[in-house]
């Protein structure tokens, strides 16, 4: 007698595994034929708007609005305000206005003092109270 080990595969165990590698397969596939159609998705249609200073100050006003919580994405979950996100986006903005002074127009260097400010005392509110409810 010997003691060789037989190993004993089941025909069914063969089939499930065979299965579960052609569903794995195909979801390979699916995210492949996702990623590809992400580059062919339809482009933004239209210009862009001009790359300004003004742009620039919308730009990191919003994101710093969304970090506040102030504006939201519709169809989103609420979420806690990020003020670590808040706080860094207007001190790019504070550095901003720094690097810039004596270089701006009257209109540019008062809209850039306008929305700070108009941005510290939405911060300090929120820090304070939490974000205000949607509407």
């Amino acid at each position: 007698m010997t003691d060789e080990k037989k190993l004993i595969i089941d025909e069914d165990w063969k089939k499930q595994a065979q299965q579960e590698k052609e569903v794995l397969a195909a979801k390979e596939e699916q995210e492949k034929a996702k990623m590809e159609g992400a580059d062919e998705a339809p482009r933004r249609s239209g210009p862009l708007p001009e790359g300004d200073l003004m742009a620039l100050v919308n730009m990191l006003t919003t994101q710093a609005l969304f970090a506040m919580g102030v504006l939201r994405v519709e169809g989103q979950d609420d979420r806690e305000p990020d003020l670590e996100m808040a706080r860094y986006n207007i001190d790019m903005l504070e550095a901003l206005e720094a690097k810039t002074k004596g270089n701006l127009t009257d209109h540019e260097a008062q809209m850039l003092k306008n929305t700070l400010s108009e941005l510290r005392m939405g911060f300090v509110q929120i820090a304070e109270h939490g974000a205000p409810e949607p509407q």
